[in-house]
């Protein structure tokens, strides 16, 4: 019952820190894959594991968002000052990055739908296994994880598809709450007591 309770309280407290508000320290590759067994642990109808993972780690990160600026200049060559700094920061917003890539396909039983939800689950998961470890976490999804020129950059292959990227650091502020919805808006009863 007690971790129920711990649980809950999480659950009803739960709030992402942006990106650019984390930094060292990281979690070490033992946390991160500690992190990952936790996230894999999601629903997977027909055990397929319709997903994978890539963390970017250190300097990599750097490079990688490097390339990233310049494929976003090729295709729009008047970026303001402001959106090119945001562009080099890309990956390096966060010590630690994780692409939570969907290798959902049509299945003979499987429906493709399920499997893009299990990846779904694989991201949430993903962060509140970085939460649980003591980091701060905020799922992105950003231009690049829809333009498939920048997937060779980012080691994603043909036919696959991003459900986001993982940013995990150490929050530098605390966290702040956001308006929610209000469960009239978003709940319809059926039955008996509806």
């Amino acid at each position: 019952m007690k971790t129920e309770i711990k649980l809950v309280d999480y659950l009803a407290s739960r709030r992402s820190i942006p990106a650019f508000q984390m930094g060292e320290p990281g979690p070490s590759r033992a946390e991160v894959e500690e992190m990952l067994k936790l996230a894999s642990r999601v629903p997977d109808h027909g055990k397929l594991a319709p997903w994978r993972f890539i963390v970017y780690r250190g300097e990599e990160r750097a490079r990688i968002s490097a390339e990233l600026k310049a494929l976003a200049l090729a295709v729009k060559p008047d970026l303001s000052e402001e959106m090119i700094k945001v562009e080099e920061t890309r990956l390096t917003r966060a010590p630690v990055v994780v692409a939570v890539v969907s290798k959902a396909a049509p299945h003979f039983k499987i429906p493709e739908w399920e499997q893009l939800m299990s990846a779904g689950a694989v991201c949430l998961n993903l962060l509140m296994a970085a939460n649980a470890l003591g980091y701060a976490s905020n799922w992105l999804t950003e231009w690049f994880a829809f333009d498939e020129r920048a997937y060779p950059l980012l080691g994603v292959n043909p036919g696959e598809k991003l459900a986001g990227f993982i940013h995990i650091g150490t929050a530098m502020v605390p966290p702040t709450e956001r308006p929610r919805p209000e469960l009239a808006e978003i709940v319809t009863w059926v039955g008996e007591d509806a």
